[in-house]
């Protein structure tokens, strides 16, 4: 048929998105992390502290967790996607209320879906 299972779809942000942080908490598979009791407008997510002190939002069934402290399960990278509206992206993976998205300057990061419109 006519696509390719290399090309990712597209999708077009609606409404803009700023992102609170300036930088990436960039987390290994096996690294140890204190987790916070903070709320979060989206479900499935706990707020995370690595040994340097950096803090963010980290899947939730990505960390082994035992109460206060938790184990990274997978790498994982934590950096927000500012978007403005009428901005064209790729999308990748999708979890829990986020998508991952490639902007058409090949800056990638989460973009909550509940922003984007699937073409």
């Amino acid at each position: 048929m006519g696509t390719k299972n290399n090309q990712r779809q597209i999708c077009r942000v609606v409404r803009e998105y700023q992102s609170p942080y300036s930088e990436p908490l960039v987390i290994s598979a096996g690294e140890a992390l204190a987790i916070d009791e903070k709320e979060s407008e989206w479900s499935g997510w706990i707020w995370c502290t690595n040994q340097d002190g950096k803090s963010r939002w980290v899947p939730e069934k990505y960390v082994e967790r035992k109460g206060d402290t938790g184990t990274a399960l997978y790498d994982y990278e934590a950096t927000e996607l500012s978007v403005s509206v009428g901005e064209e992206l790729k999308m990748g993976k999708e979890e829990s209320g986020w998508i991952w998205c490639t902007n058409q300057k090949e800056q990638s990061g989460w973009v909550p879906a509940d922003h984007v419109e699937k073409f």
